[in-house]
């Protein structure tokens, strides 16, 4: 196996990240033709174009854009490793790196990863990433995460090696502007009967169960918009498009970010949060703190 050259992937990362040669060459002090030529040498390396020419422009190709996330990587460990020995980073730093599945919502993501910011012996250094479940789980495969936080068990179709750990459920709280909660909350749950709502994303796991228990109680909401991102989706919410619903273990942050109130709590919906990792036995001492947290404090209703 070839030893991939670490100057000439710092070449190929300067370019991407300063948007040419030009730029590249006076960060790096050295020619153009000089960057150019190891650039070439790097891309008959690894057997793939990096960047290609658009115009007068550099841009990277998809096996750029994937080499220059490792790059990314390579030479961030680097500088935190500068910093940790020269004693400007206060003592030794572990990077944390979590992917979040697109349909967790963000101040659920925010709850249980605060715990991990607060660790000091080691100091947590955290990087998030977000995106949908199958990617992430790809990724903790080849141990490029820590951590998945999720909805939703690893299904029995993903075949990696990882573990399911239930970090706590909650209800689910609806919740709207305060006019439309004054207007909804009476009679609730029959007052939801033809009332607009904020549907989350279909194939998620709380728009299925609201669908289900909707089905149950015989009540048909009007649905005015269907959105995939939690934040934007209360958003919508804050400003009366519609009734939405929050996980209650959050039900509080939401009613004060958002200035909205409760419309009603449905209890027979459990809203289930999972850590995903490659241990069966959790040792990493930020997972652990995340776990025993949630287990603890968020949910102990």
């Amino acid at each position: 196996m070839a030893w991939l050259n670490y100057h000439h992937l710092l070449y190929f990362w300067t370019v991407a990240r300063e948007g040419g040669v030009v730029r590249a060459s006076r960060v790096l002090n050295l020619t153009q033709p000089a960057i150019s030529a190891q650039l070439r040498t790097l891309e008959r390396a690894l057997g793939e174009k990096l960047l290609e020419k658009r115009g007068r422009n550099l841009v990277l190709t998809e096996t750029g854009q994937l080499v220059y996330q490792y790059a990314e990587e390579i030479f961030s460990t680097g500088r935190e490793l500068q910093e940790v020995l020269a004693g400007r980073a206060g003592g030794r730093v572990m990077r944390f790196v979590v992917g979040v599945t697109d349909a967790l919502p963000k101040l659920m993501a925010y709850r249980l990863l605060e715990p991990a910011l607060r660790l000091e012996n080691p100091a947590v250094r955290l990087i998030l990433r977000e995106d949908d479940p199958e990617r992430l789980f790809a990724a903790l495969a080849t141990h490029a995460l820590d951590l998945v936080l999720t909805d939703a068990p690893l299904p029995p179709t993903v075949r990696i090696r990882a573990y399911s750990h239930q970090l706590g459920e909650c209800g689910v709280t609806l919740l709207a502007a305060p006019d439309l909660a004054r207007r909804y909350r009476r009679h609730f749950p029959r007052s939801l009967d033809g009332a607009p709502f904020l549907m989350p994303a279909a194939g998620s796991t709380l728009r299925r169960s609201l669908e289900q228990w909707f089905d149950e109680q015989g009540i048909r909401p009007s649905v005015v918009a269907e959105i995939d991102d939690s934040a934007v989706l209360k958003v919508f919410g804050q400003a009366g498009a519609g009734v939405f619903a929050t996980p209650s273990a959050v039900e509080a942050e939401v009613k004060k970010q958002y200035t909205v109130h409760v419309v009603g709590r449905i209890t027979a919906i459990r809203e289930r949060f999972y850590a995903i990792s490659a241990e069966r036995r959790i040792r990493h001492p930020a997972v652990l703190a995340v776990a025993n947290a949630a287990r603890s404090q968020l949910f102990t209703a």
